[in-house]
């Protein structure tokens, strides 16, 4: 449980680092890419990987391999479908790929859908839908449907990286040398995209990026040790994550930039913290009521 909570709260300070980042003037795409570079070198310091045993790596290429083709690729999706879509929309297909590493969790984990888990997930979508919800009035992203294919990148993309780290978790010992492999392909593949483009670096992209490496690499150890810790329940800490994510990204962003919530979005709130009751503490709950 330490483990999910240091997690979400390192994927809010991320959120909040981007938000941030045009007031700061940091470019995010060199961010990101710099994020790639003190990822690589905090996976030497603190998991120290043993390179020596780099065989031990062949059986999950795969998974390194598609992770680090994924997160530059997935970012640079997100990003043209905020330009595109709107940020609420792209928002809402990051926030609801929850679906696919659920379907996972019994499809290919093995997990066995229990009546506390389904209430719990019942829940979880109905808070999303809440949480997400936004009243009208508001400027409208137009273009919706011209760039559905974005959309759907964003979410297949968020969805299916939820699912390989699982598997990273999976790997035991290796899952060091996974996260060090993917790291390094993710950041080849950033920088190489960056030079295409004829960026020019800045002093506030690069610092800006090495405080993003701090905090992902912090987001990504943590999610990842959460899976290995609950390795029979991979749908809590999915559900979870995501759920406490949204939950506590409203709450700051309510509190720290002023932002409204609207009481469909406060119900929200409420029904979350429900489907996060039923999904961890559901026998007790059961007991209680006399289900």
């Amino acid at each position: 449980m330490v483990f999910l909570i240091s997690s979400i709260l390192c994927s809010v300070a991320v959120s909040v680092l981007l938000k941030m980042a045009r007031t700061k003037k940091i470019d995010i795409e060199q961010a990101v890419a710099m994020n790639y570079l003190v990822a690589i070198a905090l996976c030497m310091i603190f998991l120290k990987p043993d390179l020596s045993t780099w065989r031990s790596f062949l059986p999950t290429w795969w998974v390194f391999g598609a992770l680090g083709v994924l997160l530059p690729t997935v970012f640079v999706i997100m990003g043209r479908s905020v330009e595109r879509a709107g940020i609420v929309k792209s928002d809402a297909a990051q926030r609801l790929s929850l679906f696919l590493p659920i379907c996972a969790s019994f499809l290919i984990f093995g997990e066995t859908l229990s009546q506390g888990r389904a209430v719990g997930l019942a829940l979880a979508f109905t808070a999303l839908f809440c949480l997400l919800w936004k009243s009208g009035g508001g400027k409208k992203s137009g273009g919706v449907l011209a760039n559905v294919g974005l959309l759907l990148g964003v979410w297949a993309g968020y969805g299916v990286i939820d699912i390989l780290f699982k598997q990273v978790a999976k790997s035991g010992t290796a899952f060091s040398g996974n996260l060090l492999v993917a790291f390094c392909l993710a950041g080849i593949l950033m920088f190489g995209y960056l030079f295409a483009k004829g960026m020019k670096w800045t002093a506030a992209g690069i610092l800006g990026g090495m405080v993003l490496g701090c905090l992902n690499f912090a987001n990504i150890f943590t999610y990842v040790r959460a899976h290995q810790v609950m390795s029979e329940s991979p749908t809590l800490v999915f559900a979870g994550m995501n759920i406490g994510v949204i939950v506590l990204g409203t709450l700051v962003g309510a509190l720290a930039f002023k932002e409204k919530i609207s009481s469909i979005n406060a119900a929200g709130i409420v029904v979350a913290v429900c489907a996060i009751a039923c999904l961890f503490y559901w026998p007790q709950i059961s007991g209680t009521l006399g289900l």
